[in-house]
């Protein structure tokens, strides 16, 4: 194994690329109880068309369809529960689906390696019949009306409708009950064999343990040895710099009006540490404008416009990019404008190059503090790794930003014609 050690925190990861094209993550951490693995494919719900290696066609299936094949991962032939066969080893297993990527993760506190033996063995082991698709669209359907009267999810989908014309982030992840009744047990082994393919896969496992001894497991769980030649092509609509609403509200049982601002962003098509940079600057801007201590939350949040529960934050893919801003108030629409306005203010007198400094020392203080939380940066490096990031040098590329970088991206980013307000109100 190839060993990655970041000089600034002495950490070591320990990295094999496997002939079946899966990449390798081990990452021992001495004294932590907790052990965690997690077992992703590059594939989430905006990859719902392209064509297959080897393939001259492109094919399209239902919105949906990732997490619906998560969910049927955990079946087995026999008509058990893989949660059952991790419960005998006391570990504690999930899933997720995300836009951009499907995981299957445990944490356990013992008898790591009997957990990480069921993790590769299920996740290479599909089972899916026509009986129990009927009988799981059933299921997400309830999901989905579930998710429907959800205030959070609603506005937070609504800001990335307004966001975006074309782009398939704005979908649910769930898809929709008209689109999963869509799905049937072929479209899904299709999808598995493209994007379940070990080429487009990682596995990252960290705790207290042997590295080369976990290698070996990982090894030795292996079924599949059949790579693409090839990257899997996928196939996303052209996504205009305009947005297409800017602004949406619906009512919903909720105590006071929910809100989310956005600012897209127009600036995407790369991935790597040009990617990083450009996330990193934006989480300094984030910290600068956006933070307790700024001069614009004591303005809000004195002014009564805003609860404490107020957050931003910026989610950077390699097709889009988006910076997301939270809270409750009895009047979003005065939040919006007093934000706009303060952006204004600072584009015409300048940022300040102190509150810079501390903005940046508090981001690196972020991740050097992201090490303490195994599972928490077992799923940033994760998530990294397929924007073609290696978490680990995160600092190489932090500390070569600048003022002048930071300015550059302040002009660049938060403008108003790119910005859309979401609110959720009361019945």
């Amino acid at each position: 194994m190839e060993c990655i050690k970041n000089e600034h925190t002495n950490e070591k990861i320990y990295y094999k690329k496997h002939k079946s094209g899966l990449n390798i993550y081990i990452m021992p951490r001495k004294g932590y109880t907790n052990s965690y693995a997690i077992f992703g494919t590059k594939y989430g719900s905006v990859d719902s068309e392209f064509r297959v290696p080897g393939e001259d066609k492109i094919t399209k299936v239902p919105d949906g369809i990732a997490h619906f094949l998560e969910h049927k991962m955990f079946d087995q032939p026999d008509g058990t529960n893989v949660f059952d066969s991790f419960s005998r080893f006391g570990g504690n297993a999930n899933a997720f689906t995300s836009f951009n990527m499907t995981a299957y993760l445990f944490s356990a506190t013992g008898h790591f390696e009997e957990n990480l033996k069921v993790l590769m063995d299920y996740v290479q082991k599909p089972h899916f019949t026509k009986e129990s698709v009927e009988k799981e669209q059933g299921i997400i359907e309830q999901e989905i009306n579930m998710y429907d009267d959800n205030a959070d999810w609603r506005v937070f989908f609504n800001l990335l409708g307004c966001l975006y014309k074309n782009n398939p982030v704005k979908l649910d992840i769930a898809g929709t009950v008209e689109s999963i009744s869509k799905i049937d047990d072929e479209l899904l082994y299709k999808c598995y064999n493209t994007f379940y393919n070990l080429s487009n896969m990682t596995i990252f496992a960290t705790g207290d343990f042997d590295a080369e001894k976990i290698l070996s497991i990982i090894e030795g769980g292996i079924i599949k040895n059949n790579p693409f030649d090839e990257e899997i092509e996928r196939v996303y609509p052209e996504e205009p710099k305009e947005i297409a609403s800017p602004y949406k509200e619906v009512s919903l049982s909720v105590a006071m009006p929910k809100f989310m601002i956005g600012f897209k962003d127009t600036d995407t098509g790369y991935g790597g540490e040009k990617l990083l940079k450009k996330a990193i600057e934006t989480e300094i801007l984030l910290q600068m404008i956006f933070a307790k201590s700024s001069p614009l939350y004591e303005k809000l949040y004195g002014d009564g416009l805003i609860s404490p529960d107020f957050y931003s934050e910026y989610s950077s893919q390699i097709d889009y990019s988006y910076t997301a801003i939270e809270g409750q108030s009895a009047n979003p629409k005065a939040v919006y404008e007093t934000i706009i306005d303060y952006l204004d203010e600072l584009r015409e007198n300048g940022l300040d190059k102190a509150v810079f400094e501390r903005a940046k020392k508090v981001i690196w203080g972020n991740y050097v503090r992201s090490y303490n939380d195994i599972e928490d940066f077992a799923h940033k490096f994760l998530t990294e790794i397929f924007k073609d990031i290696n978490y680990l040098n995160y600092y190489d590329t932090y500390k070569n930003i600048s003022f002048d970088d930071v300015k550059r991206r302040f002009t660049e980013h938060f403008d108003k014609q790119y910005s859309a307000l979401s609110v959720v109100n009361p019945v």
